[in-house]
């Protein structure tokens, strides 16, 4: 349990930030998928 606890300790900070930084790319990819869906459709109008 210690060597859990010292596990956390150490680790928590780092997987904390990844976690954090993986949520907010992961809104970013949403947004530019959703922009280079919309920019087919233009394109296809166009042709």
């Amino acid at each position: 349990m210690e060597q859990l606890l010292g596990y956390a300790s150490s680790y928590g900070f780092p997987m904390a930030v990844s976690v954090y930084l993986l949520v907010r790319m992961e809104r970013r990819l949403e947004i530019l998928a959703a922009s280079i869906n919309d920019l087919a459709k233009i394109i296809a109008e166009r042709l």
